[in-house]
């Protein structure tokens, strides 16, 4: 019997991949296709709720494919999650988690899921909403300094995890005890940052996209704000904050291109000295290798953008007490820039058609001419041919 988990829409292809999964921080099987790379090992990746993933050994052979429910081992008891990876893939996804089998003990895939399992599962989910209400009104009436983010059973329902986001390390010794009397599971305390949660809860950022951290990240490494000054992003801390807060990961993406492409420049707190005005750094653009000079400190004057080689030559004309008469250079100025070439060649897509309607008009003068001159000649004749009025 097959049964649907966590209502998959697109489907897993179980022959195969699926291409447009709906799963957070799914993995893209390119071996799909291949199927003697299924039974390259007996490890097998599992997701439970949101992110939560898991590496288990299916050491007695049974037939699994992507998107199946198994029952795997747990502590105390079992759980329920779905395949999202099987072969050659899942060993090259435990070492880019280094999960290394000899070190870690590695639990065991007891059966695919039942009916009775599945229906233990959904019970037990269908307590998560109001549990994670009645926690957070537990911590709050223990004057607890903690956010209680969201609540995970176990799929056999015997015990809960808590995920609780706090900025200071926390006591929560007494809560745990008042957690165990009123659900009566047992508990296991998670904490997660600001990161982690938003990408459990998921959601779209202002690019349009889902969000990074629930679609495929799994490290989430520190952003500061020299990011967004090497890259020239405007300081505002509202368009710089994601969801979460925090600052966006995303900017960390092209940080070490641009770190790469300014080791050329010239600093910014350099001055260069012309005979007629002192001009200030302005605006950096990175990939064109140009600086913008301004003659205000504070505001764009009268500015200036000249190329790198440029700004080191007019610094070290600067330093031998030499100051040139403008920042541009002169001697090229005869020189016809040209910032990019049209790979087909030709401005317009309908310049056939102007040429056609030019050489046609040319030859429509002639015809033109002629008939104006017999119309002239025409009415010559009536007018000669008209009696006199005397």
């Amino acid at each position: 019997m097959e049964h649907t988990f966590n209502g998959c829409g697109c489907g897993i292809n179980k022959k195969g991949c699926c291409r447009n999964s709906h799963q957070k921080l799914s993995t893209f099987d390119w071996l799909c296709d291949l199927p003697e790379t299924h039974k390259e090992t007996d490890y097998v990746e599992v997701q439970f709720k949101n992110t939560r993933k898991g590496y288990f050994l299916n050491n007695t052979r049974i037939p699994l494919e992507k998107g199946d429910v198994v029952a795997v081992e747990s502590s105390p008891g079992h759980d329920i999650g779905e395949v999202t990876l099987i072969g050659r893939l899942v060993l090259l996804q435990m070492n880019k988690q280094n999960i290394d089998p000899e070190k870690y003990e590695i639990k065991k895939i007891y059966r695919k899921a039942k009916e009775a399992d599945v229906e233990k599962y959904n019970e037990a989910k269908s307590k998560e909403q109001e549990t994670m209400i009645k926690a957070r009104q537990i911590a709050e009436s223990l004057k607890l300094n903690m956010k209680i983010g969201d609540v995970e059973f176990q799929g056999d329902g015997n015990k809960a995890i808590f995920y609780y986001i706090a900025d200071e390390r926390v006591d929560f010794r007494q809560l745990i005890k008042v957690f165990a009397e009123t659900f009566r599971v047992r508990i296991e305390m998670k904490q997660i940052g600001a990161r982690q949660e938003a990408g459990r809860i998921g959601g779209i950022g202002p690019c349009g996209r889902e969000l990074c951290c629930s679609g495929w990240m799994t490290n989430f490494n520190s952003v500061s704000t020299s990011a967004a000054r090497y890259q020239d992003i405007s300081m505002n801390p509202q368009k710089l904050a994601g969801q979460c807060g925090k600052l966006k990961c995303c900017m960390n993406y092209e940080l070490d291109s641009y770190v790469d492409a300014l080791k050329d420049f010239p600093s910014k707190e350099i001055n260069l000295e012309t005979l007629d005005n002192t001009y200030y750094h302005f605006k950096t653009d990175t990939f064109k290798s140009a600086i913008s000079y301004s003659t205000s400190q504070n505001f764009g004057a009268n500015v200036v953008t000249i190329s790198i080689e440029r700004a080191k030559e007019i610094i070290a004309l600067n330093k031998k007490g030499i100051k040139p008469d403008s920042l541009e250079d002169k001697t090229n100025e005869g020189e016809k820039k040209v910032d990019y070439n049209n790979v087909v060649g030709e401005d317009s897509l309908t310049r056939f058609d102007s040429q056609k309607k030019k050489k046609s008009g040319r030859r429509n003068r002639p015809v033109l001419k002629k008939n104006n001159q017999r119309n002239e000649s025409s009415n010559q004749q009536k007018r000669n041919d008209k009696p006199s009025s005397n």
